[in-house]
């Protein structure tokens, strides 16, 4: 299934997306959260059955959750190296050994189609292609969806100099959209085939990114000596050349970012 919250009359829903229209499921659960937790009975009810069916043009997609909390990997192997690589350093030792991640800022999340003002504190905005999981009940994985990593490089350079953070380069802004598609209907350890256009021109294109770290790798780590919860997000980082900072430019003020996962669909954003 392909889930997604919308906005129609000032009031939030969510639905299963069919084609050029949208399956109201408010019947099922009063929020897409209270549904990723409703578990896989309330799931399947849902594949064939519903409310109202709205034309996607009559709505507005928004955010398709809001995550209970939000974690970011470094997953990609090229990526990780071409980090080193930049530092004139060898890739440590230990990244190997464990899945790295920072805490982003989850109540700070933009949907698809949604403005994202560019922070007055920044010259260097940046973009990163990912996916990310959102977890079910008991350390499951409920779906994907596309993510950008919005991402201040003047701010975060400074930040990680003192071994600190990101943070505050981080925490302004993520995408997630445009919607959920269910784990039974995505396999990201396949090869993933994903795009990133800049103001209509591709950026970067790949038929076959492979995270070296899986997102159940990622979740048994976290949850080792933890509770994760449903509506949870892990995002995967971004293969090498999937952001600005990997191939040596920023996109430009009044942008728009387009970020494609094929099986998922596009995640669009203009800088304002």
């Amino acid at each position: 299934m392909k889930l997604a919250r919308y906005l129609r009359d000032g009031d939030v829903g969510f639905g299963r997306v069919h084609d050029d229209t949208i399956v109201d499921l408010q019947g099922k659960a009063p929020t897409m959260e209270a549904f990723v937790e409703a578990g896989p009975v309330v799931w399947e009810r849902a594949r064939t059955s519903g409310g109202a069916i709205l034309p996607l043009r009559e709505i507005t997609l928004v955010a398709p959750l809001r995550p209970a909390s939000l974690r970011d990997f470094l997953a990609f192997e090229d990526h990780a190296q071409g980090g080193a690589a930049r530092r004139n350093e060898q890739l440590n030792p230990a990244w190997y050994k464990m899945p790295v991640y920072y805490k982003g800022n989850h109540r700070q999340i933009v949907g698809p189609d949604e403005p994202v003002p560019w922070p007055n504190w920044t010259e260097r905005l940046d973009f990163e292609l990912e996916l990310a999981c959102v977890l079910g009940p008991d350390q499951t994985i409920f779906g994907y969806t596309v993510m950008n990593d919005w991402s201040a490089r003047d701010v975060q350079r400074a930040e990680m100099a003192m071994r600190l953070g990101p943070a505050k380069s981080k925490d302004f802004a993520t995408s997630l959209g445009p919607w959920i598609v269910t784990a039974d209907e995505f396999d990201p350890n396949a090869g993933l085939a994903m795009r990133a256009s800049v103001d209509g021109e591709v950026w970067f294109e790949t038929g076959d990114a492979r995270m070296h770290w899986t997102f159940e790798q990622m979740i048994a780590y976290i949850a080792d000596g933890e509770t994760v919860y449903p509506c949870d997000v892990y995002g995967s980082g971004t293969p090498f050349g999937g952001c600005g900072l990997d191939q040596g430019r920023w996109i430009p003020r009044s942008a728009t970012v387009e970020l494609e996962v094929d099986g998922i669909g596009i995640l669009r954003n203009a800088v304002t």
